[in-house]
């Protein structure tokens, strides 16, 4: 049954009671499954919809569990929105037919560049593709249209109001993409070291060069990784690593001082930052013009 399907079904009764897909007063019930998707269904979906976040923040997503009542969640749900191969968990518990994968929506790029001997990568390689593709502004542009259109056909009654919110939250990430690559565009260094590699989307968009550290942000990297990768920054004359908040900085800062350069956090946004996404970015490339050199 789609979604549109299981909306038509329940929506009837007028009981004031909420049904499976909707909420008391009619609204779909929408679940993200983690903060970057939260803010974009919440921007596209206005107030027609009911979003639940899946992920509590402060919460790695990748090593989230499901309880009895987060299943029930998404089984209940109009639409789950989603990216395959960041959170096992959800991937095995949606229903195809009443969710919404945003890495459909784009091109995907490979996961990791490199083998990291001893660790796995939550997943990925079942996938095959890097899941984080909310850190490309572009990106995360076209996955709103299409979750615009996905919501326009579970709710037809507010399909022009998703698609127009769609538009107006694709401009914004436009708008931010185009500070991404203007201030970007020149700079001392374009090598990111950093703590685990999640930024193969941002990378790939502004042409810098992600070296992680670890694929997996819970795995200590071996002693061969580690001088690999300080040999890397030496010849590349690094000056920052580039740390995670919600992961330990320990062995960032045992590399930074082996080759002597410092530390900078760089914002995953795997969880909710102090502000929203766009001023997460916007802290990111802050953070990415002081430590790489760069001039607008």
């Amino acid at each position: 049954m789609t979604a549109g399907a299981l909306l038509s079904a329940t929506a009837c009764g007028g009981s004031g009671v909420s049904e499976v897909g909707a909420t008391s007063d009619g609204r779909p019930e929408v679940v993200a499954a983690f903060y970057p998707l939260q803010w974009l269904t919440e921007q596209v979906g206005g107030s027609d919809v009911q979003v639940t976040g899946l992920t509590a923040p402060g919460v790695e997503p990748h090593d989230l569990e499901l309880g009895i009542q987060q299943v029930t969640d998404l089984q209940n749900a109009a639409l789950t929105v989603y990216v395959k191969g960041v959170q096992p968990a959800v991937d095995d518990a949606v229903d195809p037919e009443k969710s919404f994968d945003a890495a459909t929506a784009v091109t995907t790029i490979p996961a990791g560049g490199h083998e990291h001997e001893g660790e796995e990568e939550h997943g990925h390689d079942e996938v095959g593709y890097d899941p984080h593709l909310w850190l490309d502004p572009s990106r995360m542009a076209t996955v709103a249209g299409k979750l615009g259109e996905r919501l326009a056909a579970a709710d037809a009654a507010h399909a022009q109001a998703y698609r127009d919110r769609a538009a107006t939250t694709a401009a914004t990430l436009t708008a931010l993409d185009q500070e991404f690559t203007k201030n970007l565009t020149t700079c001392r260094s374009r090598t990111l070291v950093t703590a685990h590699e999640a930024f193969g989307y941002l990378a790939d968009r502004y042409k810098l060069k992600q070296v992680g550290i670890t694929l997996d942000p819970e795995t200590e990297p071996s002693p061969a990784r580690l001088s690999e990768v300080a040999k890397l920054a030496r010849a590349e004359g690094v000056t920052t690593i580039f740390t995670e908040a919600l992961v330990s900085p320990k062995v960032a800062e045992v590399l930074a001082n082996e080759v002597g350069a410092k530390t900078a956090v760089l914002d995953p946004l795997e969880s909710k930052p102090s502000g929203d996404y766009v001023s997460a970015m916007r802290d990111n490339l802050k953070t990415l013009q002081t430590a790489l050199g760069c001039t607008a």
